[in-house]
């Protein structure tokens, strides 16, 4: 996919990432940050730029994996737990 998205982690702080992956129950992020399995994030997706114009994708995903790719790269996999908007 490699889409541009904003990992919402607690205390309301941004962190950029790319969705790589995203299915129906999940999606696969890869950014710089290090989460703990189980922990919930916020992951905002924004609508594409082709096509009919639509919301983002603000949805709540619970950590399932994370295992580091290379240097301070890190992927991300996580269950979509509730789709916000």
């Amino acid at each position: 996919m490699g889409s541009a998205a904003r990992l919402i982690v607690e205390g309301g702080v941004g962190i950029d990432a790319e969705c790589v992956d995203i299915s129906v129950g999940g999606m696969t992020l890869r950014g710089n940050y290090v989460p703990s399995q189980g922990e919930v994030l916020t992951v905002e997706i924004p609508a594409p730029t082709a096509g009919l114009p639509r919301p983002p994708l603000v949805a709540r995903v619970e950590v399932k994996r994370c295992h580091q790719i290379e240097g301070a790269l890190y992927e991300i996999g996580g269950a979509i737990i509730e789709v916000i908007g």
